[in-house]
């Protein structure tokens, strides 16, 4: 199956249901949120799926897009698709393998501007991950949550406060960031 993102760039996705990709006008709300904001930035797309969210975080400009997933056929997937969309100066890499074990053990990566949470809705994993993502982050950085319309998430993610919640018919998205940082 393909996907669109950025209205012209059609990527692909991994074959059968065990991808759920995040709905297009969540993309497209998302980035109409962070406008002006993303281009230059570090990106991390954890639980990424078919990366589409990394996919139209290079289409936005970001420099460094970094995604990690454990399926190694939706990596390739990944690879490919980021590939086709990094322009000159941009990089990424797709790092494969079970996030709760990357994220105990630390990434050997520098902080991030954005970490986008988007993990199989029944996995289990806002409980074990989200206190592992506020090490990943700059000062000032925002940790994006997608979840189900209607799921609690903490308030509190470590240091970040939930400052924001929005809901795009079933899906939803929480922003955190440390109290007394910018939008």
């Amino acid at each position: 199956m393909g996907l669109r993102i950025s209205g012209k760039q059609t990527l692909q996705t991994p074959p059968g249901l065990g991808t759920r990709p995040t709905p297009g006008r969540v993309r497209q709300a998302l980035f109409n949120i962070l406008r002006g904001q993303v281009e230059g930035c570090r990106w991390l797309d954890l639980c990424c799926g078919a990366g589409t969210v990394g996919a139209e975080a290079l289409c936005q400009g970001a420099a460094f897009v970094a995604g990690i997933e454990i399926a190694a056929p939706a990596c390739r997937i990944i690879q490919a698709n980021w590939a086709k969309v990094a322009k000159p100066g941009q990089s990424f890499q797709v790092i494969q393998g079970d996030a709760r074990k990357l994220l105990s053990r630390g990434l050997a990566l520098d902080p991030f501007d954005y970490v986008y949470f988007a993990p199989p809705y029944d996995a289990g994993l806002y409980t074990p991950l989200l206190p592992l993502i506020p090490p990943l982050l700059k000062p000032g950085g925002t940790l994006i949550v997608e979840h189900r319309r209607g799921q609690k998430l903490p308030e509190q993610v470590g240091s970040l406060l939930r400052l924001d919640q929005r809901a795009y018919g079933q899906t939803a998205l929480a922003f955190y960031r440390q109290l007394g940082e910018g939008p």
